[in-house]
């Protein structure tokens, strides 16, 4: 069995709602990121989020789903922007509850409808999606257009 690990850490310093902390990946694609509760709840004022970073991951996933769906269905999208968003639940403990994933597609070489079958499949096929699925409500809307909107 084939399998690949990545890995991030965080280095946190005080208590929940003062303290804060620096978040680095593996790859060194971000470096000493600063988190605190305050860019989780309120302002990020620059700084990262668990949820925020959770959405990144998700969007990522579903763009690379969808390009494997639509390549085995012979399609090639000239663009696809998928944009996920996290929400943090704060009543009681906090808990992240939902991740609504929104899908653009320019594909010349598919109609609105193949499109829609491809987002489901993809939806299906995501591994971020695949691990939050028990915990979290994933809401998935997509848009299809056969030419780019500027043209």
């Amino acid at each position: 069995m084939t399998e690949t690990k990545r890995s991030a850490h965080c280095v946190w310093a005080g208590d929940l709602v003062g303290g804060e902390g620096t978040l680095t990946v593996g790859s060194g694609a971000l470096t000493e990121q600063p988190v605190t509760w305050a860019s989780r709840v309120e302002k990020p004022d620059g700084r990262t989020s668990p949820e925020e970073l959770l959405a990144a991951a998700q969007a990522a996933c579903f763009a690379m789903a969808l390009s494997l769906v639509l390549g085995q269905r012979s399609a090639q999208a000239e663009q696809l922007v998928v944009e996920a968003t996290c929400t943090l639940e704060l009543q009681g403990a906090p808990r992240i509850t939902a991740m609504d994933i929104d899908v653009r597609g320019v594909i010349p070489d598919l109609d609105g409808e193949s499109f829609q079958h491809a987002v489901a499949a993809a939806a299906q096929l995501c591994p971020v999606a695949n691990a939050l699925r028990r915990s979290v409500r994933i809401n998935v809307t997509a848009h299809w257009r056969k030419t780019p909107i500027h043209a």
